[in-house]
């Protein structure tokens, strides 16, 4: 029987797991000559998330759902307002820092769409709206991500039907999104840090690697007894999205999350992880009200 389940070992499990990785391409940045207020902001922005995940773990309430599903695909179309990188819109600009919104707003949206869907099946529609924005701008790295997202949530419905319509119309979706053209050349810093850490020492490239397969492992192992209802279902979509992540730079030059420079995905993943950690308190209360009333 595996052990109970608890917000603190998802918390701190994801913690070490993420911490390791960031520390890790820090290291790599460093031996690399990367400038040093680079891969600090990796660093300062680990802590920052890990504050936002607890609050949320702590305060988050049901009603933030809906809120998020209904404005993460706004917020990624917002990128098409900025004039982009070679016709290439993936930012969002906040002074003097250029956010990836993807990997920002996907992690809560997924978690979001895990539950909604359970309730309504119209719920759907904001997920695949912001496929579709994905698709656009282009970002075939988070499209994919994105898909395997949504067939993770679409395997767990209970109609055989709608899971596969909604898994084949985010798969169709994605494979649109890697037929646009993508002119945007790799930063070695972001887009091929395991190269760079593999120019200093194959183990250390190695290392790195297995930090990115936790790293996405980590919100499924953790909520991994609680399969079946919604914090294991949204735990396993976050997991695929996740798992997104670190295949995209494997198929093209997309950034490498954690290991390589970006504020983005270690907030992102930081919020999505929060957000799992406050179903969690729900469910647990939930439990503990229908224990009370038994009683």
């Amino acid at each position: 029987m595996s052990r109970p389940v608890t917000i603190g070992r998802l918390l701190a499990s994801f913690a070490a797991i993420s911490l390791a990785a960031v520390i890790l391409g820090a290291a790599i940045c460093a031996m690399s000559g990367v400038a040093t207020g680079l891969w600090i902001r990796n660093l300062a922005a680990w802590g920052l998330g890990a504050l936002a995940a607890a609050a949320l773990a702590r305060w988050a309430g049901d009603r933030l759902g809906p809120v998020i599903a209904l404005a993460v695909p706004l917020c990624l179309g917002v990128t098409f307002l900025g004039p982009g990188l070679e016709g290439v819109h993936r930012w969002l600009v906040a002074g003097p820092l250029r956010l990836n919104a993807a990997m920002l707003l996907l992690p809560s949206l997924v978690v979001a769409t895990a539950v909604l869907t359970r309730r309504h099946r119209w719920w759907w529609a904001p997920a695949f709206a912001g496929l579709a924005v994905l698709a656009l701008q282009p970002d075939a790295s988070q499209a994919l991500a994105m898909a395997l997202a949504i067939c993770a949530i679409a395997a767990g419905t209970r109609s055989w039907a709608e899971g596969c319509s909604v898994a084949i119309g985010a798969l169709i979706l994605a494979a649109f999104s890697w037929t646009q053209p993508d002119p945007l050349q790799p930063v070695a810093e972001v887009e091929e840090v395991i190269q760079l850490a593999s120019s200093h020492s194959p183990m250390l490239a190695w290392l790195a690697v297995i930090a990115l397969i936790a790293f996405a492992a980590a919100p499924s192992l953790a909520t991994r007894s609680r399969e079946g209802n919604l914090t294991g279902g949204a735990g396993v979509a976050l997991t695929a999205l996740l798992s997104g992540w670190i295949v995209g730079p494997v198929l093209g030059a997309f950034p490498v999350p954690l290991v390589g420079i970006g504020l983005s995905p270690i907030l992102g993943a930081w919020i999505g992880v929060g957000l799992l950690a406050s179903l969690m308190r729900r469910d647990r209360a939930n439990a503990d009200r229908q224990t009370a009333c038994r009683g």
